[in-house]
């Protein structure tokens, strides 16, 4: 797995349960940070994704408190950085080209939210050719409404987004059977 880079996507402290509303996952940072200890301590490439609202009303509006990674994701200088302004991490970032001119060919994405930023970065990592691994584990998401209107929990739209990645985008694993893969 050494031209395996860790995506990180959005963990940011806007992210912490404080400020968010029901969510899945409760050991899904404690799983990702377990990786990326692992990614630093092989030397192995590691992204660091940060989502950035376009309107001063969102949460994420450049220069609020929101904005910044979570303490212990927080990058090394020599992790690379990227910001984004949609869900896709690929879409005008970048990305793609600095995978490519590292010769990485294989990802790890974790992070949140499942069937958002993660979901729209594998599947757009899978379509430019990425072979793409989700420790499902190491992602969560939120309680939302469906099309209906009716209140869905968020274990119900993590595993739902996690079927539809699993087989045609990417491997959905877990942390530990990342770990055990990295010897």
């Amino acid at each position: 797995m050494n031209a395996t880079a860790l995506i990180i996507i959005d963990l940011q402290r806007g992210m912490l349960p404080e400020n968010t509303g029901p969510r899945n996952n409760p050991q899904a940072e404690d799983n990702a940070a377990h990786l990326l200890h692992a990614w630093r301590v092989r030397g192995m490439p590691v992204v660091h994704v940060r989502h950035m609202s376009r309107s001063p009303e969102g949460s994420f509006w450049p220069g609020s408190s929101n904005c910044e990674f979570q303490p212990r994701f927080e990058p090394l200088p020599s992790e690379h950085r990227l910001e984004k302004n949609v869900p896709d991490a690929f879409a005008g970032s970048g990305l793609e080209r600095w995978l490519r001119l590292r010769d990485v060919h294989h990802l790890v994405v974790v992070g949140v939210a499942t069937n958002n930023s993660v979901e729209a970065a594998v599947r757009a990592a899978a379509c430019l050719g990425f072979d793409v691994a989700v420790p499902g584990d190491a992602c969560f998401t939120f309680d939302k409404a469906d099309l209906g209107g009716v209140v869905r929990d968020a274990e119900e739209w993590h595993l739902m987004s996690l079927s539809n990645l699993d087989g045609e985008y990417a491997v959905v694993t877990r942390t530990d059977e990342i770990l055990a893969r990295l010897g």
